[in-house]
């Protein structure tokens, strides 16, 4: 992957610099400092993931991420809490708080590289003449409904995969991928979260996030924004809030 990490503390650029050498699948990383010379290396440069500062001089990270038309993955770095759901908002891959550990830049990055692999996959078979939507009748969405009620069907690479509706933690949109953390394993497929929303049942589960749909049955606490679901933590956006929290208050005692 080619990398741009911006952020306006040169010490924060090495630390990004030291990890990224030691991480085999990142081919290049250009540094900056600023926002405006980062709209000009991401014009002029082919650039997969964007390491992004939030709180910079003159323009801040959210801000130049919601002027990129098309913009790269996204992983923000930041010494603050604060922005952590404004960032997912703008569909970041992850939020580094800063100091953060190698290991948790190394899962960071991880997650990244497995949505661009994904998308490498994709081109090389259109390339290569098979289309990853045969037989599925809906161009560019892999899930498909059933005669049953507790199940749907979902394409990964070049199988057909049965998901149990109740086996399902949550979803996660990934651009034009969906991630599916089940009881077992975690899937991916190509679809959009309307198409994933469309086909769950409404009372076993909700959207609370632009980026995450949860199985309300697995939900174990709400804590600071934030929905626990065994280890994970699923944030909670604005504009699904009142809705989510109207549904928890229903089932107070």
């Amino acid at each position: 992957m080619r990398c741009l990490a911006v952020d306006d503390e040169p010490l924060a650029l090495e630390i990004i610099k030291t990890f990224c050498n030691k991480v085999p699948f990142i081919e290049t990383l250009t540094v900056c400092s600023s926002g405006v010379e980062a709209i000009s290396i991401l014009q002029q440069d082919n650039i997969d993931l964007l390491f992004l500062d939030i709180n910079m001089p003159h323009m801040s990270g959210l801000e130049l991420a919601s002027l990129l038309r098309n913009p790269p993955m996204l992983i923000f770095t930041t010494a603050y809490q604060d922005h952590a759901l404004e960032g997912f908002d703008l569909s970041a891959i992850d939020y580094l708080v800063k100091p953060f550990s190698f290991e948790r830049f190394v899962k960071a990055v991880s997650k990244a590289y497995e949505l661009y692999s994904l998308r490498k996959k994709s081109e090389n078979a259109i390339l290569n003449g098979v289309s990853e939507n045969e037989g599925n009748g809906e161009s560019g969405n892999n899930v498909s409904k059933s005669s049953a009620d507790d199940y749907f069907i979902i394409k990964v690479e070049y199988s057909n995969v049965k998901v149990r509706f109740d086996d399902i933690l949550y979803i996660e949109g990934l651009k034009d991928y969906v991630k599916i953390y089940t009881t077992e394993k975690n899937l991916v497929t190509k679809s959009t979260m309307k198409n994933v929303e469309e086909h769950l049942p409404s009372s076993s589960f909700m959207r609370v996030h632009k980026s995450y749909i949860v199985g309300v049955s697995h939900i174990e606490a709400i804590e600071n924004n934030h929905i626990v679901i065994g280890t994970h933590r699923i944030p909670l956006g604005g504009g699904y809030k009142d809705e989510f929290l109207a549904f928890i208050e229903s089932k107070r005692l």
